[in-house]
């Protein structure tokens, strides 16, 4: 969603600069890749942070848990 907004604002301010439109479509392009980029380290660094700071008492601790998005969230 953050690269889709950086997209039209970089194409808004483009065109108000006077670009033609490859250069303006270019300019979102790399705006869009950038900001999608820079999530998603975010995101990588969270997770890495909520990973370290979860106790860890042995094999069995994250038997439960799943940090995959599509698993089921209770059983039955």
């Amino acid at each position: 969603m953050a690269g889709i907004a950086a997209m039209l604002l970089a194409g808004i301010l483009g065109t108000a600069m006077g670009l033609n439109n490859t250069a303006t479509y270019l300019a979102s392009g790399v705006a869009f890749v950038a900001v999608s980029l820079w999530v998603d380290s975010r995101i990588s660094r969270h997770r890495d942070a909520v990973r370290r700071a979860a106790p860890d008492t042995g094999p069995e601790a994250g038997a439960g848990l799943s940090l995959d998005t599509d698993s089921p969230k209770r059983e039955g």
